[in-house]
């Protein structure tokens, strides 16, 4: 059995390089989702159906004049938020379905800000089907009749096709369906839709392309990858289970840490085409929408999302779903594909959504997820940087080299922009106006995209056959199969074999060569022949006719009895009608069953992915809780440590001065006992001099002088001395006088004196000249004075009434008001002290008595009444 050999993509023909008239821009459209909330306020405004204008939001000014600025943005589309998706995949899918129908690549990707939307525009939800299901079911919907037999296309290691003939194929598939445990097995093909993806795309909304080349067998396979932390995962790769070390989480989360195993990364490769691929990446032949969307679930499972402060579900990976397309045309009969690899094409469409640009700050990301968000700011970083050198060079006619291999995501497609096919991409908005510094960036990027121009692909012709072969071949068949049902079954008058026989069964022909016109014995031997011929044919035709006489009344007979089972089929017929129309209904019952089945189920995975991220949190959160609480626990016992330190620095501290106010107290009691014992001497003398005027004047002349008692005389006769003051004695009270203060000068006064203070009946009272008495100070008392004073009396420890004139100066603030400075305070105290007088002894024979040492004598009691005057000054 001879096998075909690989079948490559062919490279394209023509001008490696193209001129500027067969270049192309990139075509950017622009997306604004719908805002979460109606009060929420609104940054984006759609001008008209090419333009849009970002307002900066309240409180944020955009220059540093304080103006509000305004900025516009020109697209090749704008699309509202009121756009269905079927209004955008007929503006910006559907063009790249075509050219991947007719051996184009296509590159189209979702670009914005986390939250914009950008996974709903590519994928969907049920009921509102998104780019990618929309351009499987338009492939299908086109190609679906002319596709070729599974296994007939089976790709190679190197981006390429092998093309196998119909035995081949078969073993294939036998081979494929008799392993036990296959490694990826292919989605079996459904006759009923899938009521997962019904609900996606409705009959009404299915596209189909009408320019398909009918004279070409097609085949789709399908891949799906991401790139997390710029390395290359295989989403549909099906790695054999680990009992011991599980691989993934429930739900299909890979986790990375040292309890699992890591998927193994995979690596770019470059054809013989210098086409970029991904070595060793799984592509599944599907042929139908449904398996093909299933096949993009499977792997959507396993996606990287995670919860982040902007996005509950946010993407942390930029996810790859390639469509490719394989196409060989048929031979000259349209019958089998034709077995020449150099006519094999095979086109592809890649449908990207990227993760969203955020800010670190706004997310609060940390840890893994800071890393995940730094990566993918940085491989975003690197796109722009490669489509601001491709717009330079194309500007200027410079030759700087593009940065394609920082970032593995434009490593991989750099392909697409030095001319292999077209570049799409849909810019995603969200109008919140906390979005609105991210936005103004990916404006900037996507308006700069736009002066990008990527080289037009060159149309190449599959094969030089006449066209319409397919039709011709089919043509022929359907006229066949009528003649056959025209003569009731295959017709055998033809056939040779049965003529042979049917010749031997007649008697043999003698020789009929003629010698002599006289001759009269061939002839009649001739005659004979064939009168016996003639008998013999007569007497078949007769027991042909008998036969067929018999045949026919045996078909009566059958007709009858035909006759009563068609009668007895009618009826039951009718019972099965009857039947048919409960399966019917239970059926409708079933399939509505089944399609709520399938979106419960779609429900319960989205629920099962929330449930497990906020699981995730609960556990980090408790995680957090559990060190807060051990640093609380450490914290209070630090607490009460420091406490009982500081209780008992607290009580030495009071033992201490305790210690010291006693030694104080002492010294100031010892301190007053010593003034109050001079002041007792001194009112002993005061009264001896009274005494002694007194009975001078009473006596007319001067008596003898007492005899003063000596010194051993008073320090035999024990004396109590008191804290306090004596009481006033009966005799009538000397008032003292208060003493006029010092401070009365030419200054301008405010002589403040409360309603509550008392007037002392004494001599000397303060009086200050020129001032302005007032009971409460007022602002215009002391804008008009440059000095102040004011009059505090309280009780003094004696019991006696104490003043205090408390002085400042007067100055204007900077408010224009007026403040005082106090800088002095007189003390103005009013003490009485009375005691038993000393007189003199009449008669007695002692001389005058010296005078002693007041320091040293002992205090005496008797009656005084003086004022004291203190200052004090104040800095």
């Amino acid at each position: 059995m001879y096998r075909q050999g690989k079948g490559k993509t062919p490279r394209r023909h023509g001008p490696k390089k193209a001129t500027n008239t067969d270049k192309d821009p990139v075509g950017v459209c622009c997306r604004i989702r719908p805002l979460g909330a109606e009060d929420e306020e609104c940054c984006v405004e759609m001008i008209s159906s090419s333009t849009i204008q970002l307002h900066a939001p309240d409180g944020l000014k955009a220059n540093r004049n304080g103006e509000f600025k305004e900025t516009q943005y020109s697209f090749k589309k704008v699309f509202g938020i009121k756009t269905t998706q079927m209004e955008l995949f007929e503006e910006v899918a559907k063009p790249l379905i075509e050219d991947l129908i007719h051996c184009k690549n296509g590159l189209l990707f979702t670009y914005g800000v986390t939250g914009s939307g950008k996974t709903f525009t590519m994928t969907g939800s049920p009921g509102e089907g998104g780019l990618l299901p929309r351009s499987l079911d338009m492939v299908f919907n086109s190609i679906g009749p002319f596709q070729a037999k599974r296994y007939v296309f089976k790709p190679d290691e190197k981006n390429g096709m092998e093309v196998q003939n119909q035995v081949d194929a078969l073993l294939e598939r036998q081979k494929r369906d008799s392993q036990p445990t296959p490694v990826l097995k292919t989605p079996s093909s459904r006759h009923r839709p899938d009521p997962e993806f019904a609900d996606m795309i409705s009959s009404e909304e299915a596209c189909k392309s009408e320019n398909v080349d009918e004279d070409c067998c097609y085949s789709v396979f399908v891949s799906y990858i991401e790139i997390y932390n710029n390395y290359i995962y295989d989403l549909l790769e099906d790695a054999p289970y680990d009992p011991i070390r599980p691989k993934w989480l429930g739900g299909g989360t890979p986790v990375r840490n040292n309890e699992f195993i890591p998927p193994q990364s995979k690596i770019l490769r470059e054809d013989q085409n210098h086409n970029m691929y991904v070595a060793g990446c799984t592509e599944v032949e599907v042929k139908s929408t449904e398996e093909a969307f299933e096949v993009f679930w499977k792997g959507q499972k396993k996606r990287r999302i995670a919860n982040t402060e902007l996005n509950r579900e946010s993407s942390r990976s930029h996810s790859v779903f390639t469509i490719k397309l394989a196409q060989a045309p048929l031979d000259a009969d349209g019958d089998h594909i034709l077995q020449d690899k150099s006519q094999v094409n095979v086109s592809q469409l890649c449908l990207v959504d990227l993760a969203g640009s955020e800010r670190t700050s706004r997310t609060r990301a940390e840890g893994s997820r800071l890393r995940e968000a730094g990566n993918i700011n940085q491989s975003l970083m690197t796109l722009r940087t490669c489509m601001e050198v491709l717009r330079e060079n194309q500007m200027y006619g410079t030759n700087k080299m593009v940065p394609y291999r920082d970032s593995k995501i434009t490593h991989l497609f750099k392909n697409y922009f030095d001319g292999e096919g077209k570049v799409r991409m849909i810019v995603c908005v969200n109008p919140k106006a906390d979005d609105y510094e991210e936005t103004i960036l990916v404006m900037r990027f996507a308006e700069m995209t736009q002066e990008v121009e990527v080289a037009r692909p060159v149309d190449r012709p599959i094969c030089f056959l006449a066209a319409g072969r397919r039709h011709r071949n089919q043509a022929f068949r359907d006229e066949l199969s009528r003649r056959l049902d025209d003569r009731g079954g295959p017709t055998y008058s033809d056939d040779p074999v049965l003529l042979n026989q049917l010749i031997e069964s007649l008697p043999v022909l003698p020789p009929c060569e003629l010698v002599d016109p006289a001759d009269d014995q061939t002839l009649p031997r001739l005659i004979e022949v064939l009168e016996t011929r003639l008998r013999i044919r007569q007497m078949m035709t007769e027991q042909f006719n008998k036969t067929a006489n018999t045949l026919k009344s045996m078909l009566q007979q059958f007709d009858g009895q035909l006759s009563a089972k068609d009668t007895f089929l009618h009826d039951q017929q009718s019972k099965l009608g009857e039947k048919d129309k409960v399966i019917v209904s239970q059926r409708t019952e079933i399939e509505r069953l089944e399609k709520k089945s399938k979106t419960l189920e779609y429900k319960i995975d989205i629920l099962q992915k929330t449930t497990d991220v906020y699981e995730q949190d609960k556990r980090s959160l408790q995680q957090e809780l559990e060190t807060r609480e051990q640093r609380l626990l450490r914290e209070l016992s630090e607490k009460k440590r420091m406490e009982q330190r500081m209780q008992g620095m607290v009580t030495d501290a009071r033992h201490k001065w305790e210690k010291e106010c006693e030694r104080r107290v002492n010294a100031k009691q010892l301190e007053m006992q010593n003034k109050l014992w001079v002041k007792d001497e001194k009112l002993k003398q005061l009264k001896a001099i009274v005494t002694e005027s007194s009975s001078n004047s009473g006596g007319g002349c001067a008596a003898e002088r007492p005899e003063r008692p000596s010194r051993e005389r008073d320090r035999n006769v024990p004396q109590k001395r008191s804290a306090s003051p004596s009481p006033i004695p009966t005799a009538l009270p000397v008032h003292p006088m208060h003493r006029r203060s010092h401070s009365a000068g030419g200054e301008k006064w405010v002589d403040h004196k409360p309603a509550c203070n008392l007037d002392l009946d004494t001599v000397m009272q303060p009086i200050i000249p020129n001032a302005i008495k007032v009971s409460t100070p007022n602002e215009k008392a002391l804008s008009k004075c440059n000095m102040y004073v004011l009059r505090h009396q309280e009780l003094a420890s004696d019991g006696e009434i104490e003043t205090k004139l408390i002085k400042g100066n007067v100055f204007k603030t900077r408010a224009g008001g007026q403040a005082v400075q106090f800088t002095d305070i007189e003390t103005l105290r009013q003490e009485c002290a009375a005691g038993p007088s000393r007189k003199r002894r009449s008669g007695s024979g002692e001389g005058p008595v010296q005078p002693e040492d007041v320091e040293n004598r002992p205090p005496v009691a008797g009656t005084s009444s003086s004022y004291s005057h203190q200052k004090r000054r104040k800095p």
